[in-house]
């Protein structure tokens, strides 16, 4: 931290996104025992047949896919997810892409990946909320693992309803028309792209996202990387 952060800090301490507590200089939105607590899934260590890489399977061609932490509505973790989205702070979203690339670089995950593609928001939703929470994570594991980012290669056309309270077929009928490729994904044949989002319950949403990018003449892998996974 520098000077200048450091006398911010004395005068308006941080806190921790999920305790609240006075973070150190040296901490950055979570302090240490919240680290500690976070609790990780670990997916990355068997990346193509995990819980989560099992949603994917013969819907999308999918490589390897990992999220950083378990997610539960009303925790003091999913609270990292709550500020990034509606307390805007898009910068939660750039530190826990790095802390999420860095905890999982060294175990190949993203090995051979070309581009990183973050879950895009309607062109309302983004006005709304100022910025795309999925890009926010995309910029910080790119940071990382220096990966471009390919965030004009497919938008999002519209948002019908809530997913909160659907199953999980409900999900994919719901978002399945709501993307469309643009021609920027053409550059992205034959490639290899990691798919970012915040939060992955069914995969409907990246299903729905990596179909759209995937007539079968374009080849594409998919790899996939979230913060937060909903165990069900």
């Amino acid at each position: 931290m520098n000077l200048i952060s450091s006398l911010l800090d004395l005068i308006a301490p941080r806190g921790c996104v999920m305790c609240g507590h006075r973070l150190d200089t040296d901490e950055d939105f979570l302090c240490r025992a919240c680290n500690d607590e976070l609790p990780r899934t670990q997916f990355h260590l068997d990346p193509y047949e995990n819980k989560m890489a099992q949603m994917f399977w013969g819907l999308i061609p999918v490589e390897r896919v990992t999220a950083l932490f378990y997610y539960t509505p009303s925790t003091k973790a999913s609270q990292i997810v709550y500020d990034l989205k509606y307390h805007h702070q898009p910068d939660i979203g750039v530190s826990m892409g790095q802390v999420a690339a860095k905890e999982i670089k060294d175990s190949g995950f993203f090995e051979g990946i070309d581009a990183i593609v973050p879950i895009p928001l309607t062109p309302q939703r983004q006005q709304e909320r100022g910025y795309n929470q999925s890009m926010m994570i995309a910029k910080g594991i790119s940071r990382v693992t220096g990966i471009p980012i390919a965030d004009d290669a497919v938008v999002r056309l519209h948002f019908d309803q809530s997913q909160t309270h659907l199953d999980r077929w409900e999900r994919l009928k719901n978002v399945e028309q709501q993307f469309q490729a643009t021609d920027k994904a053409t550059l992205l044949k034959g490639k290899h792209v990691l798919m970012i989002d915040d939060v992955t319950t069914t995969g409907a949403t990246i299903i729905a996202c990596a179909s759209a990018l995937h007539p079968k003449k374009e080849h594409i892998r998919f790899s996939v990387l979230t913060l937060g996974f909903t165990c069900s």
